[in-house]
């Protein structure tokens, strides 16, 4: 049996090692942000702005996967999340900057959305659909997504660290009480984002399972990184020490769940629009399964879901720690190529497909995940690795001890 009497403090060695690698990816990050960023002029604004939005929807919406599992934790307990609720406390900092990142997105919004852009005022679609996607109230729901967000941000880390030092139960219960209305608020505000930012770049097209899609992913993201960061952790004492085997197995097992949820909403997503077969519909599709944009689409079959399926159905790899992580980070990087797919081909001809892809779709990523992991970094080892006034730390930390 392990105990709560540790402090949990981040030792020496691991804040080093830690900073150490908040070093490199804020150098990395700033680099290949610069060539993002000189992109506007080599690669065009347009170019600029969608590679821009593959790089920084995906690590924003890392965060939010974070800020996702930090509030179901807090609603169903269990020692998977107590296992990993320092880094999604972490993950879910990193949002007060990355909220602002869409601020280039909505200033250079003509640039990039048919519906922003005054020449393409009188289309008959724009038009219609005028009483939602309009620039003032586009900019006014990126605020209220920030008031959401950054506001229940800012509530659950607070009240946290308050139930670390007073060991109250009053805290404990307000962080159950805020998750659960901040779980559907999350979903409703995803779901709006979500056709503000990428579902409006087709203005033709739309889908109601997109914002449960995009939900999923961001929840795949988040347990993947978060699982890889908790076996660094588990390297160096006392986390070596709190980490079991039945810890890993469950975080796997969630793993695994999200891949099966992903692959369904996506062939229903697929199905649904199949069986109806209506034009402003499957030109989604037909964008994205002829011109060598097929490819792409396998390469999502194949390694977004049934390797990691087949991999993550096996216990031994779901209970080996370098296994689980080599799976994680796998995943990490086979997410960077679903948002690149939801993102890029709105921008081909629907007649011609041919797939296309800019140095910046490379940049961008890289550079957004330096900042991100900068952030993230940085702020882990402000706090204990565990939530010492949790009041099932205890039973937490000696499940899969009990033989």
């Amino acid at each position: 049996m392990t105990t709560t009497e540790q402090t949990y403090t981040t030792p020496p060695r691991l804040a080093d090692t830690l900073k150490k690698y908040q070093q490199i990816a804020a150098f990395v990050g700033l680099v290949f942000l610069v060539l993002t960023a000189s992109g506007y002029f080599f690669a065009g604004p347009q170019q600029f702005l969608r590679s821009y939005l593959v790089g920084m929807f995906f690590w924003f919406g890392m965060g939010m996967g974070c800020l996702l599992w930090l509030m179901i934790h807090f609603v169903s307990g269990g020692a998977w999340g107590m296992m990993i609720r320092r880094p999604l406390e972490a993950g879910t900092r990193t949002l007060y900057v990355m909220w602002l990142c869409f601020l280039p997105l909505i200033v250079l919004a003509p640039k990039l959305y048919v519906w922003a852009d005054t020449a393409h005022a009188n289309d008959k679609i724009v038009q219609l659909k005028h009483l939602y996607l309009n620039y003032p109230f586009f900019i006014a729901r990126w605020l209220i997504y920030g008031v959401v967000w950054l506001g229940l941000t800012f509530l659950l880390n607070k009240w946290s660290r308050l139930e670390d030092e007073t060991k109250s139960w009053k805290y404990s219960s307000a962080l159950e009480k805020l998750s659960g209305p901040g779980i559907v608020a999350y979903f409703f505000t995803m779901t709006f984002c979500g056709v503000d930012y990428l579902m409006s770049l087709d203005v033709t097209w739309a889908s109601t399972i997109y914002g449960f899609l995009l939900v999923a992913g961001q929840g795949l993201s988040a347990m993947s990184l978060v699982v890889a960061v908790l076996i660094l952790l588990g390297k160096y004492a006392p986390m070596d020490l709190a980490i079991t085997s039945k810890h890993l197995h469950d975080l796997g097992k969630l793993m695994l769940a999200v891949v099966m949820m992903w692959a369904y909403l996506s062939f229903s997503q697929y199905l649904i629009i199949y069986s109806g077969n209506l034009p402003q519909e499957i030109s989604w599709y037909v964008r994205r399964l002829n011109g060598g944009w097929q490819w792409v689409g396998l390469v999502l079959l194949l390694f977004h879901f049934a390797l990691p399926f087949a991999l993550l159905l096996s216990q031994t790899l779901k209970k080996n720690p370098k296994t689980i992580a080599s799976i994680a980070i796998f995943i990490i990087c086979i997410r960077v190529v679903d948002v690149f797919w939801l993102v890029e081909p709105n921008f081909v001809d629907v007649n011609h497909p041919v797939f296309t892809i800019s140095w910046l779709d490379l940049t961008a990523p890289i550079g957004f995940g330096g900042l991100w992991l900068a952030m993230f970094f940085r702020t882990l080892p402000t706090r204990p690795l565990m939530p010492l006034g949790a009041p099932d730390l205890q039973k937490a930390l000696n499940h899969g001890r009990e033989h």
